[in-house]
Order: structure tokens, then C-alpha cells, then sequence
């Protein structure tokens, strides 16, 4: 693995994506990624194209410096990015060569290093306990000697922003003594999060024309201008942007690789990926947040489920006539989709796109249409919540459309016990009488819970005549208690999501009663999945 530059990228080594999600976004708390993980998130950063891969810390954390050695051996081959190791220079008083922290960066055999180097004087003096001069001496030495022994090298000037602002003649001998030295980039570090868009852009702008050095940007994100000033610093003039994967990373988070490169593609127009790769942002987006262990953020720029989600009818009338009136880009340019929301704030023009997404065409039925928008708003404030439950909401336009959707069952009763037993362990009981293909079945069952006894017995009095029903599992279920009107008792939302291995759909159900909550949106999802066997 020797590459140095990013290949079969239209921009070639002109501009750098660079992404740092297997050393800065690791740092997110709740994120702790094996070597298995991290293989696998370097896999998928690399089919979407990024330029640069930064591995980690080897020498300094075990994880690390066994990533490296598997990815040395062939179990990571990389197609488009080049593999980076990223570490400290070489301590006071110690010869780079001799610095066993620097020894590991050549012991990872990765072809590129970035060495982080504090460039804020007070930094320098009250955290590393060295002047200026030797600051920058142990900068110089470990750039020279690492491109000396073949590494392409790049500086992350830490705290650059506030030095610059302290002390600017500091910070540009920093900057200084690694371009001399031979690195590549000098990569200024907006460390502490803390700047603004148009003065970071300034000094970006201020630093190239001072140095005529190639300018990187690495933003965090506590003001959550990350993304906004990452933008800004390459019009400013860099030509290397460091990001993570959703923005992972420690406290705010870093700059969203997602979000910038959609920035970038769709709005600056720049080919920082292999041509159509912009339409795997979302997916990518999804399966590394999986790898992380972390629900995909659903408002997520680009990425987001909601990110082209629209629930105001006034938007949604525009969206009819045409999509781009109300959205920034086409959401399938990155991989995404356009929903329509319904709910009391949709109109005529939203209900009737959101059928069409669903199958049910409400053109050229004006009552159906008229009855199932006031159907909606009157449950609704009720507490049925339909935006999240598109299998309910199929089934209700279905019967104003089409009339009666016949179900596969019809109930005579059901009944569930609680058996708090002297050993202290708590078992329910349920019992349903149901008709099923022409007889009348009852089954009891015991679960864990009502709502799983009742579930379990149903499926107990419905398996001999429903063939599918064995593939249809119960994936999540939620509750929510909602306050009553005033001179009302509360009630209870509750959202089943069912899938088939196939497809998952999600009912909803609301009541006084929490069992008979759950007992409308268990039968919604039997019902909806008749509908399609």
C-alpha cells in the first residue's frame, strides 16, 4: 500500500477530501470501534471515494497499531484513497529518529503521515513547556526525517485560529518550519470550535496570501459552524478538508463528511468524488452509523430521512407542480428520497402526493380526498400521529378510496390477565376468540408483557390458516402518553413496526388503554401485510 495521492478521482491530488473518522470521530463518547470496525468503515469511506483515510494513532493505542499491521498484510486494499497514520512530532530534547512515537509512524507502513503540532505560543509554552524555538525545531526535524524515509507528509497546526489571533508570527513559524521541512500541507485546526464563518474565511485567506502554502481546514463543530466554515475556508482558498463520517467526534462533533461533500458537489460544483458517487452519500451516511452503533440522525443535511420530508400543505401544493420548488437539490442526486408528511398541518395537495407514494391514487376523487384530509385532522387531534405510521395511513385512504378492507380475521373478544406469582416473577396471560377462514378459534398464550401474550396468542389462533404469518415479526415497539384535553383522562400512542425480512411497515394505534392501544396497531400490521401476500 504505497499510494500517496487519491486515485480515480476527477480532481485528482488538486483537492483532498480527507476524512478522520477512525481517529477524530472515535472520540465520540458511546463510540468504540474494534479493528474489525474500523477495517470495515475504511472499506466503505474508500468505495465512496474519499481521497484520504486517516487510520489512527499507531504506537499510541494498541487498536490502532494493529490496524495498520492488518492493513499492511492485504486485509485492507484500497482503491481510490491513500492510507494515512497520524501522530505527534518528536518530544524535546529527543532525535526523531531515536522517538519511539515517530518510529511507529514508520512501523504502520502507511504512505502518508499527518503530524498534529501546537501553533497557539500560549499553547506551546504552558502545555508543551518549550519555547518557540524549540517548538518549531521539533516540527521541522520530524517533517524532514518522515519525508526523508519516503512518507508524503501533512501538519495539523492545532489551535491555529486562536494563536493566529494571539500571536500570528507563532503560528506562521509553525506553518513555517513544516513547508520548509517538506510537508505537503499545512492543515490549519479550528480546534476549540469556537470561530465563525466570514473571520475564519478572512484569515484563511490572509495565511495563503502571507505564505503562498497549501492551506488545509479541520473544524470542530461547538459553534455548529463545522461544516459552514469548512465550506468557507475552501473558498478562501483550501485545498484539503478534514472531516468525519455524521460529524462524529468528540464534544460537538466534527465537520459531517456528508454534509460538506454535498456542499461541495451540489453547490460549488466540485468533483471531490469518483463521477456518481454523490448518489451513495445516504447509504454510506447509514451503514457507517450503524458500524458506530448510532441511530442515523434523522435530520441529518442530505443524508437525513427528514432531510427532504415535507409537512406543511403550503409546501406540498408547490411540490405537485414541481419538486425543485421546494427542495434545494433532487434528493436522489445523493441518494435520498422526498417524503410527504401527514398530519392536522397537511392539506388536499399533500394527502394526495402521499397517496401516490403509497399506491393510492386520490386524483380526480375529490370526496375521498375532502373525507380522508378531515378523517386525519379529526384523529389527529385525538392523538393518532400518522407522519411516522405510513402502513396505518395506507389503510385509512384504502377505505375511503376503495371502502372496507377486508381483514384476515374479525375478533369476537380478547381478554388479558396479570399473574404476579409468590416467587416474585410476572407472567400475562392472554386469551383470543377469533374467526379465521370460515371457524371460530380460541388460543391462550403467556408472554412476558400483555401486549407480548396478546400478540403471541393471536399468532397461536391465526398460524394454521395464515401461511405468512410465521414470517412477520414484531421489530420495535413504542409507547407514548399523551396529556387528555382538560376534563379528559389521558391516552396512550402506540407505534408497532412489523417486518417479513423483506420490507418493514409501521402501524399505530391509540386508545385510553394501553393494551387496547396495542391490540389496533397489531391488527393494522396483520392487515396490511394480507394485503400484500
Amino acid at each position: 500500500m504505497t499510494r500517496t495521492e487519491p486515485a480515480g478521482l476527477p480532481l485528482g491530488d488538486d483537492f483532498h477530501l480527507y476524512d478522520t473518522t477512525l481517529r477524530d470521530g472515535a472520540q465520540r463518547e458511546g463510540i468504540s470501534y474494534s479493528v474489525g470496525d474500523k477495517l470495515a468503515v475504511a472499506r466503505l469511506l474508500d468505495e465512496l471515494g474519499v481521497g484520504f483515510i486517516e487510520g489512527g494513532w499507531p504506537g499510541a493505542l494498541p487498536k490502532d497499531t494493529e490496524f495498520f499491521a492488518r492493513a499492511a498484510s492485504g486485509e485492507l486494499i484500497l482503491k481510490h484513497a491513500a492510507l494515512v497514520a497520524f501522530g505527534s512530532t518528536r518530544k524535546a530534547g529527543v532525535q526523531a529518529a531515536e522517538d519511539k512515537q515517530v518510529r511507529a509512524l514508520l512501523d504502520a507502513q502507511a504512505p502518508v503521515v499527518t503530524l498534529v503540532a501546537k501553533s497557539d505560543r500560549r499553547h506551546i509554552e504552558r502545555a508543551l513547556r518549550v519555547d518557540v524555538d524549540e517548538a518549531c525545531a521539533m516540527v521541522r526535524d520530524t517533517v524532514a526525517f518522515l519525508v526523508g524515509e519516503g512518507r508524503r507528509v501533512f501538519l495539523d497546526a492545532e489551535h491555529f485560529f486562536d494563536g493566529y489571533a494571539f500571536d500570528p508570527d507563532t503560528s506562521l513559524r509553525v506553518l513555517d518550519a513544516a513547508a520548509t521541512a517538506g510537508a505537503d500541507v499545512v492543515v490549519l485546526c479550528d480546534t476549540n470550535g469556537g470561530r465563525l464563518p466570514l473571520g475564519l474565511a478572512e484569515t484563511v485567506r490572509e495565511v495563503s496570501e502571507r505564505t503562498g502554502f497549501r492551506l488545509g481546514i479541520h473544524c470542530q463543530d461547538d459553534t455548529s459552524c463545522a461544516v459552514a466554515n469548512s465550506i468557507a475556508a475552501v473558498q478562501a482558498g483550501a485545498t484539503h478538508v478534514q472531516c468525519t463520517a455524521n460529524g462524529y467526534g468528540e464534544r460537538a462533533g466534527n465537520a459531517d463528511l456528508f454534509a460538506v461533500t454535498g456542499n461541495l458537489v451540489t453547490k460549488l460544483g466540485m468533483s471531490v468524488l469518483p463521477t456518481g458517487a454523490e448518489a451513495e452519500l445516504t447509504r454510506v451516511s447509514h451503514a457507517l452509523a450503524e458500524i458506530a452503533n448510532i441511530a442515523p440522525d434523522t435530520h441529518q443535511a442530505y443524508v437525513g430521512a427528514s432531510a427532504f420530508a415535507h409537512k406543511a400543505g403550503l409546501h406540498a401544493s408547490a411540490i405537485k407542480v414541481d419538486p425543485l420548488l421546494y427542495n434545494h437539490i433532487d434528493p436522489s442526486s445523493v441518494g435520498n428520497d422526498m417524503r410527504v408528511l401527514v398530519t392536522e398541518m397537511a392539506g388536499r395537495a399533500s394527502l394526495e402526493l402521499k397517496g401516490r407514494e403509497l399506491g393510492v391514487d386520490l386524483a380526480g376523487r375529490p370526496e375521498a380526498l375532502t373525507n380522508a384530509v378531515g378523517k386525519i385532522k379529526r384523529l389527529e387531534a385525538e392523538g393518532w400521529s400518522f407522519e411516522a405510521a405510513d402502513a396505518s395511513l395506507e389503510l385509512l385512504l384504502r377505505r375511503e378510496v376503495d371502502g372496507p378492507v377486508a381483514p384476515p380475521f374479525t375478533l369476537e373478544s380478547y381478554r388479558v390477565v396479570l399473574d404476579h406469582r409468590s416467587d416474585g416473577e410476572v407472567i400475562s396471560e392472554a386469551t383470543v376468540k377469533v374467526h379465521v377462514g370460515g371457524e371460530r378459534v380460541i388460543a391462550t398464550a403467556e408472554g412476558n408483557g400483555p401486549v407480548h401474550a396478546l400478540d403471541a396468542a393471536l399468532r397461536k389462533a391465526l398460524s394454521p390458516s395464515l401461511s405468512w404469518l410465521d414470517s412477520v415479526e414484531l421489530a420495535d415497539y413504542k409507547v407514548r402518553i399523551l396529556p387528555g384535553h382538560p376534563g379528559t383522562d389521558a391516552v396512550t400512542r402506540v407505534l408497532v413496526n412489523s417486518g417479513d425480512g423483506d420490507s418493514e411497515w409501521t402501524t399505530v394505534g391509540v386508545h385510553g388503554n394501553i393494551v387496547e392501544a396495542s391490540w389496533l396497531a397489531l391488527c393494522d400490521a396483520l392487515v396490511h401485510k394480507s394485503l400484500r401476500v
